[in-house]
């Protein structure tokens, strides 16, 4: 296997970045000199909205773009604008369904080898609809989509956090197994999974922390981790909302054991990403961030 390290453009046009985002070429060149060899590409404006990014030419000219950057697309995290699977209105239902299918064939189109999703709501549920009806809602439509993306070549990967439904370690491995599509992984977010694991965040009674926190969460899915990101997490949510995005050395993850969880519950992917999402300083923390990942890696024997 052949690691890569990528990052998460979100970080550079979310939070304090929204009314200043990091232009495209600027950010792409930042990465190039610090010998980047990918870039998770945020599905909306500034940088992929598959709106702005149309037509067969403006999509090839996109891929040549990160391409003389030395770039790669590692994964594509697709905007739902607010639309859910589990809701009790079948026309944002479909919506979901058709934006899938638009986000789907911008990563066929641009190569990019995963997509991710996520439950839309915040926990514990959609106003008005039952656990059981949203539970069901969600696991049949994401075996649709595991099994329109399989077709693809794309990987579907959802990203659990405490900020939306279904935030419980045992209900993430639950969901996967329900799911029950070879094509329907996860994307295990560190900090998110500490703050899931260990904190039990956001989650309604009785909690789900595990005793071995966020290596043991990671050995719960063995066989079903297909993305990684990873930051530090210092306890707290950012705007009470979702997981802080803490840099590398600022909380309190132990990395050495946590990669090794993860390469033991069989994540066989190329990329590990750095996910600043929401950090205020994220530009000023990137080139460290590196240095930390490269080190990491190489320790591990993954580099």
């Amino acid at each position: 296997m052949s690691n890569k390290v990528s990052v998460g453009s979100s970080a550079f046009a979310f939070g304090v970045y929204a009314s200043k985002a990091i232009p495209l070429e600027q950010l792409t060149n930042k990465l190039q000199e610090l010998n980047f060899q990918g870039i998770e590409l945020l599905g909306c404006r500034p940088y992929g909205d598959p709106d702005d990014v149309s037509t067969a030419a403006d999509r090839k000219k996109l891929k040549i773009f990160f391409r003389d950057h030395g770039l790669e697309i590692s994964n594509y995290g697709a905007d739902f604008k607010e639309r859910s699977p589990a809701s009790s209105d079948p026309d944002e239902r479909s919506d979901y369904r058709k934006l899938f299918t638009k986000n789907l064939h911008f990563c066929e189109d641009c190569e990019i080898p995963s997509i991710r999703v996520d439950t839309v709501y915040g926990p514990p549920l959609i106003r008005g609809v039952s656990y059981e009806d949203a539970w069901n809602r969600m696991r049949d439509t994401w075996h649709e989509c595991a099994e329109e993306a399989q077709k693809a070549g794309v990987l579907v990967v959802w990203e659990f956090e405490p900020g939306f439904m279904f935030n419980k370690p045992h209900e993430v491995a639950k969901m996967i197994c329900d799911v029950s599509h070879t094509n329907f992984t996860v994307l295990f977010d560190s900090c998110h999974a500490h703050m899931c694991s260990v904190a039990a965040a956001r989650q309604e009674e009785p909690l789900d922390k595990l005793e071995g926190g966020s290596s043991e969460f990671a050995g719960l899915l063995s066989g079903n981790i297909g993305y990684v990101h990873l930051i530090d997490s210092d306890n707290t949510l950012h705007d009470n909302w979702t997981s802080t995005h803490a840099p590398f050395g600022t909380g309190k993850i132990d990395f050495d054991e946590l990669t090794d969880a993860i390469v033991a519950s069989g994540y066989n992917d190329d990329w590990w990403t750095i996910d600043l999402c929401f950090w205020p300083e994220a530009w000023e923390v990137l080139e460290d961030s590196k240095i930390f990942i490269d080190n990491l890696l190489t320790t591990h024997g993954l580099l």
